[in-house]
């Protein structure tokens, strides 16, 4: 559903999001009416007192005026349940009843000023009488301050009565015209992004860098979210809908549909070593993060494990660079990785957007020279950290002294989240002058490598995947896929959107059969779809005579970014059945081979941010490979470094 225009200007407000607010307010006003009713009622027999006349008046006035905004609420409540998302016919008198629910604040505020007013300096009632009216008086002024936040929240900087990239908006202008306003708009929504990115980020420091990366990732915002005219309900209520859709589609299919092809006998016989592998060498992603993730993970014991190191003073005799609590970050990696002070050739905290820590360490047990990298905030600054590791590594001399000290050890590379997409490229850019170099890249994003990288990467990388991890699945040619699938089940949806949020929230909580919920339309009702979305007409003109298809409609039209690939081979650890919506702490998976094509789409599911979390995945990892008793053998032999060709 478009976006009210109240007062001339678009919000970031629908019609239809004003049951659940109105409901609550419904009831703490009919709660509140109540109360001053009984109030009255008790008290009036003690209201002779001086200034009791006016109180009585109070009392009265206030009942009247609350009884006409419980009927106003009332009727708004009523009517934001009809309709659907894309059929905001039934709810065209919503605008007037809004106008008249902010005019009835005038009075209230004037009432409740005054009742303040009386209070403090005419009344000299019972007690009781008077605590009564400061409650009243003070519920008034809570209410008036709540609904004047409220507004501020959804007002919408780039408001307008149109969308501002609906296609329909520059029909009237020439063309230099219209790209002058696009181009304006485009400016303004970078903008408003960069501000609320900044506001969200206000404790990162102000440098270049930090400007830069706000900038692109505004950008990057302000192009997926602005050719639609969404508000942010409708899109909670597309993401709810999509959950529902996918997991019927998945309940209806065979099993053999089910099961994946396998890249082939000589991978999967490996699966084992590199699980081991993985499992090993995710301690040193997990490491680089520093004191707060080993914090996080161990919250009883882990202050008093690192406690000594963090008033302990090494930094004259080792390599530490830059950063803040220094020392406690490196007793939470002596913690994580079980090596000693000596095992570590270099470790750099200096944080800045593109210049991420990282650590370089001897791992004796694998018979390894370890360079663990940190995550980055910007995914377009990921090959930026990437060269910065790349020059710190080779330039300073780091991997000449660690290889010195141990010429026969291997170099492997290793990261978490975006951290494990700057160590996939930075194994590419080392494997000419370390042509066995191994990488490890944990929950990395997908949008990283072409297609020809992604093909070479396969030699030397592995990722590891967990459930619907959301990260490996992104890119903007998948966000891009998501959006037109929210669209399409938005248009398509014949349900009010407080039934589609109030049964998504149980679906979540709960569970439950998703068939029981349809989505698409019913062929009687696709006629009463009046209003369809601006910018995205081609999606309701099933039986509508007032719309066409077209070659341009953004649902059907290929994207226009190029494809890009997660690095290397995808081990990915899918859930067995279901152990609790939320549970992560009982859910049991299976490892396999996966082909990348297998996350080119964003699948929706409550755990599709918590199984990117570390703590999550190392907590699965644990499990799968105490599961595996062949990886027990692996152990004995050092894990496998076996060079795929």
């Amino acid at each position: 559903m478009p976006g009210m225009v109240l007062f001339g200007r678009r919000w970031a407000i629908a019609s239809d999001d004003l049951v659940f607010p109105g409901f609550l307010e419904l009831f703490l006003r009919v709660l509140w009416w109540i109360g001053i009713l009984t109030l009255y009622v008790m008290y009036r027999g003690k209201l002779d007192c001086p200034g009791g006349a006016l109180l009585s008046s109070y009392l009265t006035v206030l009942l009247v005026l609350l009884a006409v905004i419980i009927c106003t609420v009332l009727a708004i409540v009523c009517v934001s349940m009809r309709g659907t998302i894309c059929n905001p016919g039934p709810r065209k008198s919503m605008a007037k009843l809004l106008y008249i629910r902010l005019a009835l604040f005038l009075p209230e505020m004037v009432w409740a000023s005054l009742g303040a007013s009386w209070i403090a300096h005419s009344v000299h009632c019972d007690k009781a009488v008077v605590n009564g009216i400061i409650a009243t008086v003070i519920v008034s002024w809570i209410i008036i301050v709540s609904t004047v936040v409220t507004i501020v929240i959804v007002f919408d900087p780039l408001g307008g009565k149109m969308a501002p990239y609906s296609s329909a908006a520059p029909n009237h202008l020439d063309s230099q015209e219209s790209s002058q306003l696009l181009n304006g708009l485009k400016t303004a929504a970078t903008s408003v992004w960069e501000t609320r990115i900044k506001f969200l980020c206000c404790c990162i420091g102000k440098d270049d860098h930090t400007r830069v990366a706000f900038s692109s990732m505004a950008e990057l915002f302000s192009t997926y979210f602005s050719d639609t005219d969404l508000v942010p309900s409708d899109i909670a209520a597309g993401l709810t809908l999509l959950h529902q859709q996918q997991d019927s589609i998945r309940n209806n299919q065979e099993p053999e549909e089910r099961i994946s092809h396998s890249p082939g006998s000589s991978q999967e016989a490996d699966l084992d070593a590199e699980l081991e592998n993985c499992h090993h060498y995710m301690q040193f992603a997990a490491a680089a993060y520093g004191w707060p993730l080993y914090i996080y993970r161990n919250p009883f014991t882990g202050l008093c494990r690192i406690g000594g190191d963090c008033c302990r003073s090494r930094t004259a005799d080792y390599d530490l660079v830059g950063g803040d609590q220094l020392n406690c970050h490196f007793g939470s990696i002596l913690q994580t990785t079980g090596l000693q002070y000596g095992d570590f050739v270099h470790i750099s905290f200096h944080d800045k957007v593109y210049e991420l820590p990282f650590l370089v360490a001897l791992d004796h047990r694998k018979e390894s020279v370890v360079v663990a990298v940190r995550g980055t905030m910007s995914l377009q600054g990921i090959s930026q950290a990437a060269r910065y590791v790349y020059r710190r590594l080779i330039n300073d001399g780091i991997l000449s002294q660690a290889f010195s000290l141990a010429p026969e050890y291997r170099l492997v590379i290793v990261g978490h989240s975006l951290g494990a997409g700057a160590a996939a490229l930075l194994s590419i850019m080392l494997r000419k002058s370390h042509p066995h170099v191994r990488c490890y890249a944990y929950s990395p994003p997908r949008g990283l490598l072409s297609k020809s990288l992604y093909e070479y990467s396969k030699n030397f990388t592995v990722s590891l995947v967990l459930g619907k991890d959301v990260i490996p699945r992104l890119s903007v040619t998948t966000l891009e896929d998501l959006k037109k699938r929210i669209l399409r089940v938005i248009a398509h949806c014949n349900k009010p959107k407080y039934k589609i949020l109030l049964y998504g929230c149980w679906y979540e909580l709960f569970g439950g059969d998703p068939d029981n919920f349809p989505t698409e339309l019913d062929g009687g009702d696709q006629r009463d779809l009046t209003q369809p979305l601006l910018g995205e007409q081609s999606l309701l003109t099933h039986g509508s005579p007032a719309y066409s298809f077209s070659s341009d409609s953004p649902l059907e039209s290929p994207s226009k970014y190029p494809p890009l690939y997660p690095p290397g081979r995808i081990i990915h650890l899918e859930e067995e059945g279901t152990s609790g919506r939320f549970s992560c702490y009982t859910a049991q998976y299976t490892a396999k081979w996966s082909h990348e094509s297998e996350f080119n789409k964003i699948l929706i599911g409550p755990k599709m941010l918590t199984d990117h979390m570390p703590d999550i995945l190392m907590r699965a990892l644990d499990s799968v490979v105490a599961d595996r008793p062949a990886c027990v053998s692996c152990q004995a032999h050092g894990g496998a470094h076996v060079d795929m060709v």
